[in-house]
């Protein structure tokens, strides 16, 4: 057999053995140093954010987001039902009901009208997943926080450079937050960032990322000594991760040209013989600029679905499926609820498999996948 084809492999940036040993051989190996410093900027400059903050996931950012919202135990955050544990999790940790409402089945993002039907008087949020780095439907999302007076919080962890009608993921919402971790486009092994507009959340988001005292400002001379001053957690990534962040980010575009390479010729090998299959490439709405960030096929059944992963995987091609949804997992039923089945979610899940997209794919290699894939028959 030939070398077997992963799924994902992280991308190895030219500098970052360079700027791990500067750090190494420094005498900050904490946050808040040279590092930290210059990937929060590439970070703004990416994304057109006012403000970032460097976290040691994007789960700490979302538990973060959900400390300055003051999310409470009277209250409910909406949740999509095909989304990340974390999306979830970080809302119930401040004791907050987690309301599951179902997707939109074409792009997998939540579905705006079944997060309306699942406002109460006790919504607060809806926490808003980009898919794949496909932009939801922002526009109905908008108009509903609005007239409802609900925070978005975005969980941008696909969506690091994506678009909605020329607008930045991640800087739509109340509060967004990107992830770093190895598995994304850009990444630091384990990593995160909050961003945020309002400078009000920014300046009480600071205390909190670093155990709720004011070290930053201390830092930046605006203090004489720092001291406990909110509640917070330990949320600042070390310098060796931000280290590698800031290689990684430094190649962003050559990152993504790459990815958006694999997934073009995805895009353009396999729509002939997923019509002839009843099968549903991955597609891409007009207004949005996704993130090549993964490349999916929906089958038509979910004994389909096993059958094209085991297919791949006798030649060699790991290819997953994705989220199991969360209003029927252990903990969603114990700390959630679901106004009406999420009959769209589980279909979704039982039916989407995923193919190996990574930035040094070869062309070799893609050649291997698209014939292995178009070899299978429904």
């Amino acid at each position: 057999m030939s070398e077997r084809i992963i799924f994902s492999r992280p991308f190895r940036a030219a500098v970052e053995r360079q700027n791990l040993m500067t750090v190494l051989d420094s005498d900050h190996s904490h946050g808040d140093g040279q590092f930290t410093r210059s990937a929060t900027a590439k970070i703004k400059a990416i994304t057109g954010a006012e403000h970032a903050l460097l976290t040691t996931s994007c789960t700490h950012a979302l538990e973060l987001g959900a400390l300055l919202l003051e999310l409470g135990p009277d209250d409910e955050v909406i949740v999509p039902s095909f989304a990340f544990t974390s999306a979830a999790t970080s809302m119930a940790l401040r004791g907050s009901t987690c309301v599951f409402v179902d997707i939109d089945d074409a792009t997998g993002n939540i579905d705006p009208a079944a997060a309306a039907a699942a406002i109460t008087d006790r919504t607060k949020a809806i926490v808003v997943m980009h898919y794949g780095g496909v932009a939801a439907d922002m526009a109905a999302l908008l108009d509903l926080a609005e007239g409802h007076g609900l925070a978005i919080i975005e969980d941008n962890a696909h969506g690091l450079g994506g678009t909605w009608r020329g607008r930045q993921l991640g800087t739509i919402g109340t509060v967004g937050t990107q992830s770093f971790h190895d598995t994304k486009n850009v990444h630091c092994g384990e990593g995160g960032a909050l961003l945020l507009s309002d400078e009000i959340l920014m300046s009480r988001a600071e205390i909190m990322r670093e155990k709720g005292t004011d070290r930053a400002r201390f830092l930046r001379g605006q203090v004489d000594k720092y001291s406990w001053q909110d509640i917070g957690s330990s949320y600042l990534p070390s310098e060796l991760n931000a280290a590698v962040l800031d290689a990684q980010l430094a190649e962003f575009d050559t990152i993504q040209a790459n990815r958006h390479r694999v997934w073009d010729t995805y895009a353009a090998a396999l729509p002939d013989w997923a019509a002839r299959n009843d099968i549903r490439p991955m597609t891409i709405p007009a207004d949005a600029g996704h993130t090549a960030h993964l490349f999916y096929l929906r089958l038509p059944t979910e004994e389909s679905r096993d059958g094209i992963i085991t297919h791949l995987a006798e030649r060699g091609i790991v290819a997953p499926f994705h989220y199991i949804p969360l209003d029927s997992s252990p903990a969603g039923l114990k700390y959630g609820r679901t106004p009406v089945p999420c009959t769209r979610s589980a279909n979704f899940s039982a039916t989407i498999v995923r193919l190996p997209l990574w930035p040094l794919l070869s062309e070799a290699q893609l050649g291997r996948v698209v014939d292995a894939v178009t070899e299978y028959r429904v």
